[in-house]
């Protein structure tokens, strides 16, 4: 089921969500410009730049190689060329193919809207960058020996929808299986939410290139973090009531 559009305008647009979705973009263009063999890590190329660029649990577990394979070990020690907190953020940017970043980008442009109307533009980007920083310590929780980098905006896209599940769930979203409906927001994100638990459990047992812990440490996070960060904030106008026509 993919979303299309809401039914949920907002105040003021939103420049900071516009802003995410060009610099995931841009980075993920400057990714794939990278000259060598796709797959094959040697230096300089693009798996060479997401092993540094990207979280990777088993050193954002221990920050040590635990790992036999000169491949994974290679990757480490491009990844430990920065801090391990400046991998939760750069990971967030990187993405494995432009159906994995477009996919994502459409949840950001139809979520993220709201939440940051709702946040304000100060608050916004570190709930966004905290939600995706949880999401790869979740995955590192259940998978600490992975020398396999975290990539892509889905952690912090989790958090924004758990936000929005708690502060708009009766808005409607036009969504299209085989058909085109409006259903609910939390009908949506509630039948999404239990996709990631039963692509997990299939994934133990199968392997897969997806992190969907990530997704729902990531969710619950959202979830638990928007009303503290709703402190302080005033809340919005109330909307003025829709105009009904009266027919003879």
């Amino acid at each position: 089921m993919l979303p299309l559009r809401d039914d949920n305008p907002t105040y003021r647009f939103p420049i900071l969500t516009v802003v995410l979705i060009v610099v995931n973009v841009l980075v993920f263009v400057w990714q794939t410009s990278k000259p060598g063999p796709p797959g094959v890590l040697v230096p300089g190329n693009e798996s060479s730049f997401i092993c540094e660029f990207g979280a990777i649990p088993d050193r954002l577990a221990d920050d040590r190689p635990d790992t036999e394979s000169p491949g994974d070990r290679f990757c480490e020690r491009l990844n430990a060329r920065h801090a391990r907190a400046v991998s939760l953020v750069t990971s967030q940017f990187l993405h494995a193919g432009w159906l994995h970043l477009l996919g994502n980008m459409l949840f950001l442009w139809i979520f993220a809207n709201n939440i940051e109307d709702r946040l304000g533009r100060i608050r916004f980007l570190p709930f966004y960058l905290l939600c995706g920083a949880i999401a790869a310590f979740g995955q590192t929780l259940v998978d600490p020996g992975s020398a396999s980098p975290l990539i892509g905006a889905s952690g912090a896209i989790a958090g924004i929808l758990g936000a929005y599940l708690l502060l708009y769930p009766s808005a409607r979203l036009l969504t299209f299986p085989l058909v085109f409906l409006r259903i609910p927001a939390w009908i949506f994100l509630a039948f999404w939410l239990a996709m990631q638990f039963l692509y997990s459990g299939g994934q133990a047992q199968e392997g897969g290139g997806v992190a969907y812990w990530a997704h729902v440490f990531g969710f619950v996070a959202g979830l638990v973090l928007i009303k503290p960060f709703l402190i302080g904030r005033p809340l919005p106008p109330p909307r003025p009531p829709a105009i009904q026509m009266i027919r003879p």
